[in-house]
């Protein structure tokens, strides 16, 4: 399986070029769109979402990563082999926190250019294309690199910020939920959230806070939108009060 985690968007032509580019080379290889709408441009969010949304994808699953405001420039291009997963994209960071958490990281430069390279759509031109190649069993063109030798951003291992904001305006922090106990209240914008276990137990009206599907902590509005009318956005910081 190939699995697509892009800031791309789902409109436009942008993942139905790659995966044009995979079909042609792995035509018999599944490919999954598994997170289109990464925050634009925030490798920091993109970051702490990788790990959480990846980690129950199938051994030896090829994940196509590209959030590249960097696409063009001397950055390195990387395959990673992490804890039995190839990640495939830029090395700016966005791999960053996986490997930090990981057991065994397996790090490789990607070597090989195609004839055709723009200087805009690495994702289509450089990427796909050796993702298509792993997930076919070729690690050609891969020169294999100390693991040190990673762009490791000084980013703290829980990041107490909005990540993501969802189609139904929940917001996905960089928190994992197990680092924080229940009775921790979370302060965002001057609002308190209490933990509740699912929407249905939470007070109405009332912001809260519960560990989403993935292990993150998320703050939602039982039947509303927790990012409506509010200056919310990516990067909103996130108080944590332990009593």
């Amino acid at each position: 399986m190939i699995a697509i985690l892009t800031d791309f968007g789902v409109s436009g032509p942008y993942i139905g070029q790659m995966r044009a580019v995979i079909h042609e080379q792995a035509p018999g290889i599944n490919v999954v769109d598994l997170f289109s709408d990464l925050p634009a441009c925030h490798v920091r969010a993109s970051a702490y979402l990788l790990p959480a949304y990846t980690q129950f994808l199938p051994a030896a699953t090829v994940c196509l990563c590209v959030v590249d405001p960097g696409v063009g420039t001397e950055r390195k291009a990387l395959a990673l082999q992490i804890d039995g997963r190839w990640f495939v994209g830029p090395d700016n960071g966005l791999f960053s926190v996986l490997a930090r958490q990981a057991q065994q990281v397996n790090a490789f430069e990607i070597g090989w250019r195609p004839d055709y390279l723009s200087n805009s759509f690495h994702g289509r031109d450089l990427f796909a294309p050796v993702a298509a190649s792993l997930a076919n069993g070729d690690t050609g063109g891969l020169e294999s690199i100390r693991p040190e030798e990673l762009v490791f951003p000084d980013w703290p291992d829980e990041l107490a910020e909005v990540v993501y904001v969802d189609h139904f305006g929940n917001l996905v922090t960089g928190i994992r939920a197990e680092s924080v106990p229940k009775t921790a209240v979370l302060e965002i914008q001057g609002q308190h959230c209490s933990y509740s276990r699912t929407f249905a137990e939470a007070k109405p009206d009332s912001l809260f806070w519960y560990e989403n599907s993935n292990g993150l902590v998320e703050i939602a509005l039982n039947k509303g939108s927790a990012a409506a009318n509010s200056d919310i956005r990516i990067g909103t910081a996130i108080g944590i009060q332990l009593s």
